[in-house]
């Protein structure tokens, strides 16, 4: 036998036995590894993460949650273009092998060995879809191993077209921006279908380096990437060269492109946030659920402005603080002052800026804002600026811009041209995002302002539903996440008083019943000392019906007035009310509204009034829909109903109410808890504290249907305002976080009153008027204002409401002929006294 044949049979049974030995050992890792892979049909129950949406009412983007951006899309959406695009540098054989590509493998090797750089991936677009939804990223060979046994796996379970849909929807590209539709929103603004050829190209090559090549971080990469997939496309005969030298040529047009919130609602979109973790724990961040809200977006957006401005006019009356910090003067180098201003944390409109020259001569001051670089400061935006000393107490009005700030000082300005940019934390991307935004907007002139240290709130609800309509939960909620609005529990003062003295028209008591606004003291043993209430004005008026004793706010009338109604049988009536008592006082202080009730637990009760007498609940979620946007819950629908509730079936649903969470129910009834006539009658009282008592202010919004109340508690610690008409209840509150005095001359209708008005304006624009119809048993009696009975015959009088039952009784002949009981009898004493 020649040594040629010998030779040869030994390579061959070299080969046989390293073959065998291959198919062993794979054949090995197989039975090994083969029970740990998962069933492919996995792959189509996976839900791809999906961030959270929440929308208004009118379906304007609020807020979104979670840490990646997608927006799932089918094959048949996706141009076939882009289809080729990512198949050329992924994958350009996909159609051809059976999940791994032995060719595309070895020549991924050749391009390392001859260039260095792998351009073209080793993987196929089924391992990647393998190693994406089941594998980690360990580089290990077990791992690879697992990754192509699930591809071949895959391969034949799976149609080719929906493993690229599986891929497309998966790949991460850079910018939180999870598959292509995301991709396309946040580089181009765009949907996939309207990309260019040249932008198809740039997201394709992400894929193999999202950092690397990605055209904000290194566009010059980014560019030879894309014309290298360009170059791909041609030469696979998917594009012609015209297009190749069209698209090769194109510049980078790639930005950064957020999904802009269009309504500036931070607190409620939390409190949404919230719910739905309750709900759905973890999942609600990932799984994409649509959360529409109850809340109208042009009246979301007018109740953070009104709050906004409404807290900044009143800070501007307390005085300037000074400046927010200092740069001494020798470091103010125009190549500096970006940097020395970027450690200043933007607050909504407010800018940080640092003071770079005065004139006095030209009333100006030039200053270098973060984001908006040099800006004129005019003298006449700092006249507000007298030095702030204690909150009754400023310093003389300045007379020229040195007489509020110096070179270095570093304070807030608020843009004349305000940009209304997004409310976000400053050290986020978003926040940058807003500062390149802003540097786009031609600021000429900015104005001196401050951070408000007072808080408020403001909450507007659907009368009859009980639906948020609108909230503000403070000033800013990236400086405080705490919601005033839900949990900043206050003394509300006076704004408590329409809910006393609507017990006592539910008692039998009238607007005409006669109090003695006169001084009082009490010892109370309760109080453990004497306790001397006043009014707010130190002045009284003796004999006064509750009418006038309620729109003018006569705090001693409501003092006695709940001593005649007793103090239990006042806390009874407010849990019938399901007005909150816990933290109610137990003595005549609560009479002055010296308990403890939220704004939310406020509007709610005025909503009642509003409503005409009915039980309603606050609620914040319209409807819940899925990423296939089936609707998973709806509100249920809120019907009001008196005794007679059996066209409702609602005896079935109390019995069943036990067994059913809220979200379960297709209807919910809101009973009567209040007597119409009585809730009528205080329309018609609360309609006078705009026309002729504390709310006078609100008269320029001219409206017939407004009503309401003024409130401030001692010390002016807490100021309110809560106003209605039969549609729409607001309430107001305004103080600081920990409770001290707002200043003397603060009241809620300095404070409450013109951000209520300057919500409701907008609220009601455009709408008709909105009263609540007059019930029957009601009458109308001619009466003396000084005594609350009839009128006689040719005495000036004038006309009240009342109840028919409690109606004045008619004059008899003497008294009618003026020779009887002037009023002034036992009767009328026990009232006064």
């Amino acid at each position: 036998m020649s040594h040629l044949l010998r030779t040869s049979r030994l390579f061959a049974w070299l080969f046989i036995t390293g073959l065998s030995l291959s198919t062993i050992v794979a054949s090995g890792f197989y039975l090994y590894l083969r029970p740990g892979l998962p069933p492919v049909d996995q792959l189509l129950d996976i839900k791809l993460q999906t961030p959270l949406r929440v929308y208004s009412a009118d379906n304007r983007l609020i807020a979104e949650f979670g840490e990646k951006r997608r927006a799932p899309v089918t094959i048949e959406q996706i141009p076939t273009i882009q289809l080729h695009a990512f198949m050329a540098a992924e994958d350009a054989r996909f159609y051809e092998h059976f999940g791994v590509d032995f060719k595309g493998l070895m020549r991924a090797a050749i391009e390392l060995v001859s260039t260095g750089e792998i351009q073209s991936g080793g993987s196929t677009i089924t391992m990647q879809v393998a190693k994406n939804y089941f594998l980690s990223r360990d580089r290990t060979f077990i791992r690879k191993f697992n990754e192509i046994l699930l591809a071949l796996q895959i391969e034949r379970e799976l149609s080719k077209e929906r493993i690229l849909e599986l891929y497309l929807n998966k790949i991460y590209l850079g910018n939180r921006a999870y598959g292509i539709a995301a991709a396309a929103q946040v580089y181009y603004d765009k949907p996939v279908t309207d990309l260019s050829l040249a932008q198809m190209a740039m997201l394709a090559g992400l894929p193999k380096a999202p950092s690397a090549y990605n055209p904000l971080a290194n566009p010059e990469r980014a560019q030879i990437r894309r014309n290298w997939i360009l170059g791909r496309m041609r030469d696979l005969g998917y594009i012609t060269e015209d297009a190749y030298t069209l698209a090769a040529s194109a510049p980078l047009t790639a930005s950064y492109n957020a999904a802009d919130t269009e309504v500036d609602a931070d607190f409620v979109a939390e409190m949404a946030r919230t719910e739905m973790v309750q709900r759905f724990g973890d999942k609600a961040y990932t799984d994409g659920y649509k959360v529409t809200l109850t809340v109208d977006s042009k009246k979301q957006q007018q109740a953070t402005l009104a709050l906004r401005n409404g807290l900044e006019a009143y800070d501007r009356r307390h005085g300037f603080r000074g400046p927010i910090g200092q740069i001494d003067e020798a470091e103010l180098q125009p190549e500096n002052l970006e940097e020395l201003i970027a450690n200043y944390p933007r607050v909504e409109a407010l800018i940080p800026a640092v003071v770079t020259r005065i004139s006095d001569e030209e009333g100006e001051v030039e200053v270098f804002a973060r984001t908006l670089g040099k800006t004129i400061m005019p003298f006449e935006t700092m006249t507000w600026a007298r030095r702030y000393k204690t909150e009754n107490l400023t310093g003389p009005k300045p007379e020229k811009p040195s007489d509020v700030v110096g070179i270095g000082d570093v304070v807030y300005v608020k843009p004349s041209a305000d940009p209304a940019l997004d409310t976000m934390d400053d050290d986020s991307s978003a926040a940058d995002e807003a500062d390149s935004q802003i540097n786009t907007i031609d600021i000429r002139t900015v104005g001196l302002a401050q951070i408000p240290r007072a808080e408020g709130a403001l909450i507007s609800l659907d009368a009859d539903t009980g639906a948020i309509e609108a909230l503000a939960g403070g000033y800013s909620f990236s400086q405080s996440k705490y919601n005033r609005a839900l949990q900043a529990k206050r003394q509300p003062g006076s704004n408590f008083k329409p809910f006393l003295y609507l017990a006592a028209l539910e008692r039998g008591m009238t607007p005409a019943t006669i109090y003695n606004d006169a001084p009082i003291v009490f010892d109370d043993e309760q109080l453990g000392t004497s306790w001397r209430p006043e009014n707010s004005s130190g002045r009284f008026e003796g004999p006064t019906r509750l009418r006038k004793a309620l729109y003018q706010s006569r705090n001693l009338v409501s003092v006695r007035l709940l001593r005649d109604l007793g103090i239990q049988s006042t806390l009874d009536y407010l849990e019938q009310l399901k007005i909150p008592t816990a933290d109610m006082q137990k003595d005549l202080s609560l009479s002055l509204g010296s308990g403890l009730l939220t704004p939310m637990e406020v509007a709610r009760g005025y909503a009642v009034i509003a409503n005409g007498g009915y039980d309603v609940q606050p609620f914040l979620i319209q409807s819940i829909s899925d990423v296939n946007s089936e609707v998973l819950f709806s509100a249920p629908e809120v019907i009001l109903c008196d005794s007679d509730c059996n066209d409702f079936d609602n005896k079935e649903m109390e019995e069943n109410a036990s067994k059913l969470d809220e979200q379960d129910r297709s209807v919910i009834v809101a009973r009567r808890l209040a007597d119409e006539r009585s809730v009528y009658l205080m329309h018609s009282i609360l309609k006078d504290v705009i026309t002729r008592g504390t709310g006078r202010r609100a008269l320029a919004l001219g409206r017939s249907d407004i009503a309401g109340k003024t409130g401030t508690t001692n010390e002016q610690r807490d100021t309110w305002f809560s106003g209605f008409n039969h549609d729409i209840a607001t309430t107001a509150w305004v103080g600081f976080d920990q409770p001290a005095p707002l200043g003397r001359r603060e009241f809620g209708a300095s404070t409450a009153l013109p951000i209520w008005m300057d919500y409701m304006e907008v609220a009601l624009e455009g709408t008709p008027s909105s009263h609540m119809p007059r019930p029957n048993g009601l009458v109308n009696v001619r009466i003396d204002p000084e005594t609350g009975k009839r009128a006689r015959p040719g005495q000036d009088g004038i006309f009240e409401l009342f109840k028919e039952e409690d109606a004045p009784p008619p004059l008899d002949p003497r008294e009618a002929s003026g020779n009887g009981d002037n009023g002034n009898g036992d009767d009328l004493s026990r009232q006064i006294f």
